[in-house]
């Protein structure tokens, strides 16, 4: 129980103001002094792999004026990933990390245990494979606490639903929840927005977006069985630590990868132009403001699984693609054109382009940060027509969006980015959807598309039957296009 002699974190802020006007003289306020006033953030981290420790690490990081923080609780189901990401975090950050053994927690349950660490107004982080986004979301919007979670936040259709629907009780509490889209919080994009939105480019007409590159993390896997590390894993526990290579776990490569660019043309097109309390449109029913509705209403697509086995002949038994080519369509007609690739030995790209009736914009290239945001009277890059630039060196999105986050919880400032969040990942569902179909798949068959993995708050014991089983070879269900046409596998 809290020590009722200590106020709470909104009535210290609210007495220091009142403090501080009080006590003016001649035009200086004085400070004041906190004495037994705890005035700590504390900060849960449920899901301790290497995006996790790095939002521990902004979490900790972020500025004097947003602070102090402190790291109180772990959840994993991996306990070398909790005590990897702990002696991590431990090393840089010294006492700001106090997890003792009691609040380092292994096992389904543990992200409860975790969130019950902190008190009201407290932050719980999840970053675990986004399948289990809404469950965790649940629980902490129960018991008033504040949230970051990272991208996606979604893998089907389902999943966004739920989070639409627990999301409405978060903002009835005022909880403030951050989603690790952060390049919404960079401030170059934020500036070129404000550009676009101002009619730099006149009416957006195009938007191209390329995340190209090799594979990356767990995105292709072989049988567990030829596996050393993981052959003597359980079937549910093996799955969520190759969670890339599951679409019911992630939404494969394609969500976990290519959100970054897709969120950010949707941005240009004014999903949520600089609002993050505004998702922008009615999800539920976007026949009602077709024309407006600032997302894409359906995609078709195609990809392929090009390479089978590894260099030693090892065959691959994940469910992504290695190529996709998809074209978005909005109400209005505007295309959003995405491709992504994970092949070795090809040429690599990594931006995000807009085309108006006034010119061209580079909205980002070269990675997420720093983003050489210009616009163009043309239609390329021509120096000689840049109409305007970012005139400043960027800062670090993934450091910003948390003092942002802080920022609003200090200071009560609305702030809840998780319809937002929610929308762009079921753009990439039903990207992904229309690519392993075969079919044109509008916002509604996606959204209302059979679920994945519906039953993840069951979960107990490293014997739950996990979402999707393997045959005899050790082989997984892959999207068939044109084979199997109302459901990804």
């Amino acid at each position: 129980m809290d020590n009722p002699q200590s106020s709470t974190r909104r009535d210290f802020i609210k007495a220091t103001g009142k403090i501080t006007a009080a006590s003016a003289l001649a035009g200086v306020a004085l400070p004041y002094v906190h004495g037994a006033v705890d005035d700590t953030v504390k900060v849960a981290l449920v899901g301790a792999g290497g995006r996790g420790t790095g939002a521990a690490d902004n979490a900790l990081s972020v500025s004097a004026a947003h602070g102090p923080t402190k790291l109180v609780a772990v959840a994993d189901i991996f306990e070398d990933k909790l005590k990897g990401s702990l002696n991590a975090l431990q090393k840089k950050h010294g006492d700001k990390v106090d997890v003792p053994a009691n609040r380092q927690f292994i096992g389904f349950e543990g992200f409860k245990n975790a969130i019950d660490s902190l008190r009201k107004g407290d932050i719980a982080i999840f970053t675990t494979p986004p399948a289990f986004r809404w469950v965790f979301f649940q629980y902490a919007v129960q018991k008033g606490v504040n949230v970051f979670m990272e991208k996606p936040v979604t893998a089907d259709g389902f999943g966004t639903k739920k989070i639409l629907e627990i999301n409405r009780e978060a903002k009835k509490k005022n909880l403030k929840v951050g989603v690790g889209l952060m390049c919404r919080h960079s401030r170059a994009r934020g500036a070129m927005a404000e550009q676009i939105q101002n009619g730099a480019l006149g009416d957006i007409v195009l938007m191209r977006s390329y995340r190209m590159h090799g594979p990356v993390a767990s995105a292709r896997s072989i049988p567990r069985a030829m596996s050393p590390e993981y052959k003597d894993m359980e079937e549910i526990r093996w799955q969520i630590r190759r969670f890339h290579s599951f679409i019911w776990a992630s939404g494969g490569c394609f969500n976990d990868y290519y959100i970054h660019n897709i969120d950010e043309c949707c941005w240009m097109k004014g999903a949520a132009m600089g609002d993050p309390t505004n998702a922008g449109g009615d999800p539920l029913n976007v026949d009602a403001a077709r024309d407006k509705f600032p997302w894409p209403i359906m995609a078709q697509a195609t990809g392929g699984k090009h390479y089978t086995k590894d260099d030693q002949g090892r065959p691959f038994i994940d469910q992504n693609f290695d190529s996709y080519s998809v074209e978005y369509t909005y109400g209005d007609g505007t295309k959003l054109m995405h491709q992504g690739r994970t092949i070795e030995g090809c040429h690599n790209e990594f931006a995000s382009y807009v085309h108006g009736t006034k010119g061209f914009g580079v909205f980002s290239a070269n990675g997420h940060f720093p983003a050489p945001s210009a616009i163009y009277s043309g239609l390329t890059p021509n120096p000689k027509n840049q109409t305007w630039k970012f005139p400043v060196t960027e800062t670090n999105p993934y450091q910003d969006e948390w003092d942002d986050l802080l920022d609003a919880i200090r200071n009560d400032k609305p702030y809840n980015e998780a319809d937002r969040g929610a929308l762009a990942s079921q753009v990439c569902n039903m990207g992904r959807m229309a690519a392993h179909t075969g079919q044109r798949v509008t916002w509604d068959m996606a959204l209302n598309a059979p679920p994945l993995a519906k039953d993840l708050d069951k979960l107990l014991g490293f014997d739950s039957k996990a979402p999707v089983l393997a045959d005899a070879q050790g082989f997984y269900p892959m999207p068939q296009p044109g084979l199997k046409k109302d459901r990804e596998y």
